[in-house]
């Protein structure tokens, strides 16, 4: 989980710096220059789009998804078990079918342009598929490993 969580960390921290970086360039480009660039508002849209998809994987392989977790914590042994392994195995399924559904319209739209710069709709509904398919992989992973689905998140904060 930690290759998993560090590729889609690194590429979201890409797609954050491009998003300071254009950004910075069109206020200069806009106010200093009076020129500004027609194209910004498009980009940064497809990478708002992107960094949250990539950003459903990350938080999922690093457990850091929000959760309510009252019922679950109010159960001991196999029915919490039993109740982790369901909600788990729905938004597998979930997933998936929001990855397969993407997947349709991704190539429903592919003909589609965005109006600035032209690039085809299907570029931005793969986000979709690959940000709902990659999440329900890692919790399809939990699924097949369940030490895995019981760990409890990483980090400082759920540390005793």
């Amino acid at each position: 989980m930690s290759l998993i969580f560090r590729a889609a960390s690194a590429f979201g921290a890409v797609c954050v710096a491009l998003l300071v970086l254009m950004t910075v360039a069109a206020v200069i480009a806009r106010y200093l220059l009076g020129t500004p660039f027609a194209w910004t508002e498009e980009v940064s849209g497809i990478l708002m789009i992107w960094i949250v998809m990539i950003g459903a994987i990350a938080c999922e392989a690093n457990r850091q998804h929000l959760t309510i977790d009252l019922l679950e914590n109010a159960l001991k042994g196999l029915p919490r078990r039993l109740l982790v392994f369901a909600v788990n195995l729905a938004s597998v399924g979930l997933l998936a079918f929001m990855s397969w559904q993407g997947w349709a319209l991704a190539k429903a739209t592919a003909f589609k342009k965005t109006q600035i710069l032209g690039i085809s709709w299907f570029w931005l509904d793969l986000a979709i598929v690959i940000g709902a398919g990659g999440t329900a992989l890692v919790m399809a992973w939990r699924l097949y490993r369940p030490d895995a689905a019981a760990t409890p998140p990483a980090g400082p904060e759920h540390k005793a």
